[in-house]
């Protein structure tokens, strides 16, 4: 005769803390999981048993935690720079410039990065950052940036044809450490400087107008600090040479634009040339303009009539109206004149 245990059996406690329970299939108590060995989640461990609206309540209270606590490591990621967002372009304002030629949206260069976006989508996120510098994500909705508005740093022709194409931008914040330090312009023309070197080679010209720009800004913020060219290279990458060269090319950018029509195709040779004959025609003094002597004119009435005396430049002449002058009249007026001279001498 098959025997069997009472339900009461299995399901009895045990005498010691060590003493195994015995459970019955379908029971459920396999399945429960000790306390201490529930994964934790947002660094809340969640309800694993319970009955009734008791349980219910605090598993709702559980799962409110956890996702709190999830939106706000989102917040973190985000003010991080980890955690892409999706911006409308005109939320975006451009407040250092390019350092590109002033035609680079007429580029072929800038027409292929577009046929590629149109067909693939944007490969790699712009650099921005809010323009207010106490805005933090709202934790209820982390990723939602409507109306703030975010400062471009780089990624400038992305964000152009995004916008040209009515799509969003995908952006990622740059570090906060620091705005509002006095190397915050700095940092930020070299973020640019860095991105363009990576992914596009810059012409010779703009590459030394950048270099040049970041080293002003980089003196101002320091104005009682002198930076050395070397100490500026190896803080930007680039070799001692094309910071001198930087800097000549960035103070006289306005002459050389003027001088060159095709300065983007001119290479590091071309440009020291350029200026080169810039200092050169500068150094030449500049020709003065000869002055006329000063031309001094008295009048005098004779009668009805004027008598005009006009000296320039060591030259006299006289000058009269309606009077007849024969030979022995001029040679008589000459000789008053040449009398008086004598007498009173000239300057």
């Amino acid at each position: 005769m098959k025997r069997t245990l009472s339900s009461s059996v299995l399901k009895k406690k045990p005498t010691r803390p060590d003493e195994d329970v015995f459970a019955a299939p379908g029971s459920g108590a396999s399945d429960q999981v000790h306390e201490d060995e529930a994964k934790l989640v947002g660094g809340v461990k969640p309800r694993l048993g319970g009955s009734g609206s008791a349980w219910k309540a605090g598993a709702l209270s559980d799962a409110s935690q956890m996702l709190h606590v999830e939106r706000a490591q989102v917040v973190e990621r985000i003010l991080a720079g980890r955690h892409e967002l999706q911006i409308d372009p005109s939320q975006i304002v451009d407040v250092i410039g390019s350092d590109r030629r002033e035609d680079w949206r007429d580029q072929e260069a800038f027409e292929k990065l577009k046929e590629s976006i149109e067909k693939n989508g944007q490969d790699t996120p712009i650099h921005v950052r809010p323009a207010d510098p106490d805005w933090r994500p709202d934790e209820r909705e982390p990723e939602n940036v409507e109306g703030v508005t975010f400062q471009l740093i780089v990624g400038r022709r992305r964000h152009a044809i995004l916008e040209a194409l009515g799509l969003p931008v995908r952006a990622i914040l740059v570090p906060q450490s620091l705005r509002g330090s006095r190397e915050e312009q700095f940092e930020m023309l070299f973020m640019r400087f860095r991105e363009n070197e990576e992914r596009e080679n810059l012409s010779a010209f703009e590459r030394l107008v950048s270099i040049g720009e970041m080293f002003e800004r980089l003196q101002d913020a320091k104005p009682d600090e002198k930076i050395t060219a070397t100490e500026f290279a190896k803080r930007v990458g680039v070799h001692n040479s094309a910071v001198s060269r930087g800097r000549a090319i960035y103070a006289a950018r306005a002459e050389v634009l003027h001088a060159c029509k095709d300065v983007y195709d001119l290479s590091h040779r071309d440009l020291e040339k350029v200026l080169g004959d810039l200092t050169e025609k500068q150094s030449k003094p500049a020709k003065k303009k000869s002055q006329s002597p000063k031309k001094l004119t008295v009048q005098r009435k004779i009668g009805s009539r004027k008598l005009s005396v006009t000296g320039q430049g060591g030259k006299l002449s006289v000058a009269a109206t309606g009077l007849t002058l024969d030979e022995d009249i001029l040679r008589g007026l000459s000789d008053v004149i040449a009398e008086y001279l004598e007498k009173h001498g000239s300057k």
